[in-house]
């Protein structure tokens, strides 16, 4: 809910601002946004950012679909009675939870460090472009 209160606060706060600074300002802020967003080293880190998550984006599902194959296998395969296939079943979707979750905290930590390496490279690109 904090969170929610501090988002409401900052836009309310920026509109104020923005229509305070005038249309002059806005556009100058605008440009200077476009400037940044087009130079070569933004661009590039835009193409590694759109190339990692459509690998990653495949990544989670892969592991989704391998593990309904799996329980799905272990429900019908093993035992002979209905509580021996339902047991197998169980112990199989258990494990299988185990991979789903260990994929998908990878995912997580691989998007991490790829937005702080992105945001990093901008940061330097942008530094070096104005001299700093």
């Amino acid at each position: 809910m904090r969170g929610k209160v501090g988002l409401v606060i900052g836009l309310a706060a920026g509109y104020v601002l923005g229509t305070r600074a005038g249309r002059e300002r806005y556009e100058q802020i605008k440009t200077q946004v476009e400037k940044v967003w087009n130079l070569d080293p933004v661009q590039e880190q835009v193409g590694k950012v759109k190339d990692f998550a459509k690998s990653t984006a495949m990544a989670l599902p892969s592991t989704l679909w391998d593990s309904a194959v799996k329980v799905t296998k272990a429900a019908s395969s093993k035992g002979t009675t209905p509580g021996q296939r339902l047991d197998a079943a169980l112990k199989t979707s258990k494990e299988q939870a185990d991979d789903v979750s260990a994929a998908a905290k990878k995912s997580a930590d691989a998007v991490k460090d790829a937005a702080e390496e992105t945001f990093e490279d901008i940061s330097e690109a942008v530094g070096e472009r104005n001299g700093a």
